[in-house]
């Protein structure tokens, strides 16, 4: 009963045209360092951005926040819902699976899932849950974490990363992960999205979709029955292809969280395996994690790129725009660009700013100036700067005044608007010189969220050259 009730209200959104994701916007004061950059949109957005989406649906334009497992089963995602209301957010990105491998709500079709006990039921009742959410006209996404799952790595231990000598390998937080080229493991997220799908999740959002690459994976051993020859990049790319082919079939979107460092830079592509331009052609939506704070000092020609995070997210998108533009090929599929932003303080940086309003905004101002529509906010703590989201109305406003620009101008010269305002290294280097300040023997420091790990803020970085962080807690 439960189930046909959400159909109903499901179907009725649908063609009432309700809108699905919208974020933060707002008419801010510009940081000090951005004023000569940050223009208007209708001075800066000079041209449009091809996208391409999966025939048969409805491509939508999402601007989101992050809910936990615990909070979107918890009496305090009620007041969430409420600061939602009225506003330009029309998504919430929900756990799952959650950083430590547990289910978030009962899945009943899961044989997997149900034989090791990973269900952890945050979420007691998901019937009642979507149905809320698709009342208030919310589209949904289900996030998954793939590889960094200690429970099945536990539970599974064939299924694991293992040591010389034979022990689970355990990263610098003693978590252990899954292998993941065992395609047993890629049959259990799967499964995991399937039932996402059932429960009435419009998109399956998969995260830590990587090898891991703190120090200690010198120590791991990859069989060659497993590997079969292949590399990292060729793995990974071989897993989302074979997701995006089992689960869109059910007509649900897939799309999937990457560093955004690895744009650009064939070593820290090759390091965690994620190619960005080659898993844009098995997705509806790819989402680069280009938090300010998670690049090093210098990075695209900026002193501290954190207490800048107009010009940071412009030069992140820039990269974004090259490198799939050269990869397109006519007719082929291409996932949407749909970044996630950062909407906390990084407080354990020497050289950073306290994030509120003004610095979100500024963050929206740079996706919608680089000719992107899209973008999800991140909070681990899911405290957000609710007072620089838009209204619906204004935010309607917006986005028809963006679409007039573009229209306007789509016949501009691409090179000139997407160079404007931009560091003058970002326009000049070569992606083999972007390689060389690459991330490499950095990363392990980047597995900390400001809102969870109160301690780094009694740390501080010299001048890494690359910070690789996720979207989970605090996202690597």
């Amino acid at each position: 009963m439960k189930r046909w009730l959400l159909a109903v209200i499901a179907f009725s959104l649908v063609t009432s045209g309700c809108s699905r994701y919208k974020g933060i916007s707002e008419t801010s004061e510009t940081d000090s360092k951005t004023d000569e950059s940050q223009q208007s949109t209708e001075e800066s957005v000079k041209f449009p951005v091809e996208v391409s989406a999966e025939p048969g649906k409805k491509p939508v334009k999402v601007k989101g926040i992050y809910i936990s497992g615990y909070m979107a089963g918890s009496e305090g995602l009620q007041a969430i819902l409420d600061k939602i209301q009225g506003t330009e957010i029309n998504t919430v990105v929900i756990d799952v699976k959650n950083d430590d491998g547990r289910i978030t709500f009962a899945m009943e079709d899961a044989p997997t899932v149900n034989e090791i006990g990973a269900t952890e039921k945050y979420i007691k009742d998901i019937d009642s849950l979507m149905a809320q959410l698709k009342a208030r006209g919310l589209y949904t996404i289900a996030r998954v974490v793939a590889f960094r799952d200690p429970y099945l790595a536990e539970k599974k231990p064939e299924w694991a990363l293992k040591n010389k000598d034979g022990s689970l390998h355990r990263d610098n937080k003693g978590l252990a992960w899954v292998n993941p080229s065992r395609t047993e493991v890629w049959d259990y997220l799967v499964e995991v999205g399937t039932e996402a799908s059932k429960a009435g999740f419009d998109e399956v959002q998969f995260d830590y979709i990587r090898f891991s690459t703190d120090s200690s994976m010198k120590q791991v051993v990859f069989d060659e029955k497993d590997t079969r020859g292949r590399s990292k990049t060729d793995i990974i790319t071989e897993f989302i292809q074979y997701a995006y082919d089992k689960l869109s079939s059910s007509n649900i979107f897939v799309s999937a969280d990457v560093f955004g460092t690895i744009i650009g830079s064939k070593v820290d592509a090759e390091a965690v395996g994620q190619i960005y331009n080659d898993m844009a052609c098995h997705l509806d939506y790819i989402c680069p994690m280009i938090y300010p704070s998670h690049y090093g000092d210098g990075n695209f020609g900026i002193d501290h790129p954190d207490m800048e995070p107009y010009r940071t997210i412009r030069a992140a998108l820039k990269l974004s725009r090259q490198d799939l533009e050269s990869a397109k090929e006519a007719g082929k599929r291409q996932a949407i660009v749909r970044p996630w932003l950062q909407d906390f303080t990084a407080s354990y940086l020497k050289h950073h700013i306290s994030y509120g309003s003004k610095e979100v905004r500024a963050q929206i101002q740079a996706v919608y100036d680089s000719g992107y529509d899209e973008w999800i906010l991140w909070s681990a703590s899911n405290r957000y700067t609710w007072e620089g989201l838009l209204s619906r109305e204004a935010a309607k406003e917006e986005s028809e005044k963006l679409a007039r620009i573009r229209e306007t101008e789509e016949t501009s010269s691409p090179a000139s608007s997407e160079t404007k305002d931009l560091p003058t290294e970002v326009q000049t280097e070569s992606i083999e010189e972007k390689a060389e300040k690459s991330l490499e023997g950095s990363t392990a420091a980047a597995e900390r969220s400001q809102e969870t790990k109160k301690e780094d803020k009694k740390k501080t970085r010299t001048k890494p050259d690359v910070v690789i962080v996720t979207t989970g807690g605090l996202r690597d």
